[in-house]
């Protein structure tokens, strides 16, 4: 910040200087003004002398007219080379208080207006921070100099989490929450926050944050790990080993985490077999969702394609993102053509046939190649993800 202050001073000092300036050069206007009133005086006793002598007879006509014409020409030569100064009304107050009060003001703006704290946190955050504790203080001056940026309170609260500070990290989750909106991600984040800040006791309102997070997404996993933990902190072992196993099955191989789950997997496992109980097995998978379509070109269109254009082929939720769900590539030269759309094709994996109820087909020619927009277009009526009958799609609309 020092850079700044100095670029900002310099400007000051400037700004200044057309104030100041005027003043000083004012000062010596006046001067030359107070020599020229003085020669003037001198003029005028002069003559009043010479007019003296001419009525006591010392001088007559002639010398007078010269003693005149002498005084003149010394006036003339004391004055020479005087500008005349330029009439202020302005006087040296106003400028003087101006040049105080200018700096006040742009002082007092910027303070007000600028954004002096978010610079410093810009040259703050391009140098790695040296503990856990500078790195919450710059998260919480970040938060303060942005309240409304839900990334920067998703970190904060993430960081106190990390630091056991979990009824702080409840309330930032709360906040992020109110401005990112009920995103299942953060749902499950600010509900084990809050379980842990009220030691571990398992509330109603614990219960509706997980509730909500796994309705929106069965496969949140925060919310299934903290199902788990709750469910064995409470002798529910059964209900934990079922919670932890739909967690595990969300992990990738490579994951750090997944040690520690079987771990606890196992743990509840023991617990469960010492009370006397027995594991039930796990609950059989859902099948995923696989969709057959056969696609063909309605006749009157066959002569206004070309056989390499593309024809994309996929499935979109009825109710939800527009984005397609499972999708397939061909040309028109492969058409007619039979392809099978299901959660192998996914674009995404949080975005796949059987986590959406109802869908419909669509099937479109882009000579340009392009999937969001083409010439010919054919559609399906919307049908459940969970169809198993092969269905037909003719590709035989102007796409619009």
């Amino acid at each position: 910040m020092i850079d700044f202050w100095l670029a900002a001073g310099l400007l000051l000092l400037v700004a200044l200087s057309f104030l100041l300036i005027p003043v000083l050069r004012g000062r010596r206007a006046q001067l030359e003004e107070d020599r020229t009133a003085l020669n003037v005086a001198l003029y005028q006793e002069r003559v009043a002398e010479l007019q003296t002598q001419q009525q006591e007879g010392v001088l007559d006509n002639a010398q007078m007219d010269s003693g005149r014409a002498e005084a003149a020409r010394e006036l003339l030569a004391d004055t020479e080379g005087a500008d005349t100064p330029p009439l202020s009304r302005l006087g040296k107050t106003l400028p003087l208080l101006a040049a105080v009060l200018v700096p006040l003001l742009g002082l007092g703006l910027y303070l007000h207006f600028g954004a002096s704290d978010k610079v410093e946190l810009t040259r703050e955050f391009a140098q790695a921070p040296q503990s856990m504790e500078e790195m919450t203080r710059r998260l919480e001056r970040a938060v303060a100099a942005q309240p409304d940026s839900a990334e920067g309170l998703y970190f904060l609260g993430r960081t106190y989490m990390a630091q056991d500070r979990p009824a702080d990290a409840a309330k930032i989750f709360e906040r992020t929450v109110n401005l990112a909106g009920r995103q299942p991600e953060l749902l499950g984040q600010w509900a084990q926050a809050q379980y842990f800040a009220d030691g571990k006791q398992w509330s109603d309102k614990v219960q509706a944050l997980t509730d909500e997070a796994l309705k929106a997404d069965p496969k949140e996993v925060t919310s299934l790990g903290l199902l788990g933990i709750a469910a064995f902190e409470s002798a529910r072992y059964q209900d934990a080993i079922d919670y932890w196993t739909r967690l595990l099955t969300q992990l990738p191989p490579e994951d750090n985490s997944r040690a520690a789950l079987q771990g606890g997997i196992d743990r509840a496992t023991e617990k469960l077999e010492a009370s006397g109980g027995k594991v039930a097995k796990a609950p059989v998978a859902a099948k995923t969702a696989l969709l057959k379509v056969s696609v063909d070109l309605a006749p009157e269109l066959k002569a206004k394609v070309q056989p390499g254009d593309s024809v994309f082929i996929f499935a979109r939720a009825v109710s939800g993102p527009p984005a397609p769900l499972a999708a397939k590539r061909l040309t028109v030269a492969d058409l007619p053509a039979t392809v099978e759309l299901g959660d192998a094709d996914a674009m995404m994996p949080q975005l796949k046939l059987s986590n959406f109820p109802e869908v419909q087909l669509v099937a479109r020619i882009s000579r340009a190649g392009q999937p969001t927009a083409g010439e010919w277009v054919g559609r399906s009526q919307p049908m459940a993800s969970s169809t198993t009958a092969a269905q037909k799609l003719t590709i035989d609309s102007p796409d619009q």
